[in-house]
């Protein structure tokens, strides 16, 4: 085998792994945001998740792994929708966050005069 074919071989070999832990990883992000959906008690929208980003970390151990980060979204009462996140580190999920609909509900009002209130 030359070296170019061992190079495509590899690279061939690299990406199939990719995918494959990329589909890991997001099942692992679905039922990360279902199971916070059940516990806060809001409906889990559309059963799924979307990469929102990727990157190189060093976990608690000081291992390089990949940090991916996805979004979701939820509803409170099946007529509005709020974003979560789920952050995975290799195989771990460190952050689930379903905050959103708290702070929609303390949003500032600012009337004509230019002051504000909470509502």
């Amino acid at each position: 085998m030359s070296m170019v074919e061992l190079v495509v071989v590899l690279t061939l070999g690299g990406g199939v792994w990719f995918w494959f832990d990329s589909l890991k990883a997001r099942e692992t992000g679905i039922e990360a945001a279902r199971r916070a959906c059940l516990r806060e008690a809001v409906q889990f929208l559309d059963e799924t998740v979307v990469g929102h980003g990727l990157r190189l970390v060093r976990d608690a151990n000081g291992r390089v792994v990949l940090r991916r980060a996805f979004e979701f979204e939820y509803s409170v009462s099946g007529d509005d929708r709020h974003v979560g996140s789920v952050v995975l580190e290799g195989r771990e999920v460190v952050l689930v966050d379903v905050s959103a609909h708290r702070l929609s509900r303390r949003a500032v009002v600012i009337d004509l005069h230019g002051s504000r209130r909470d509502d």
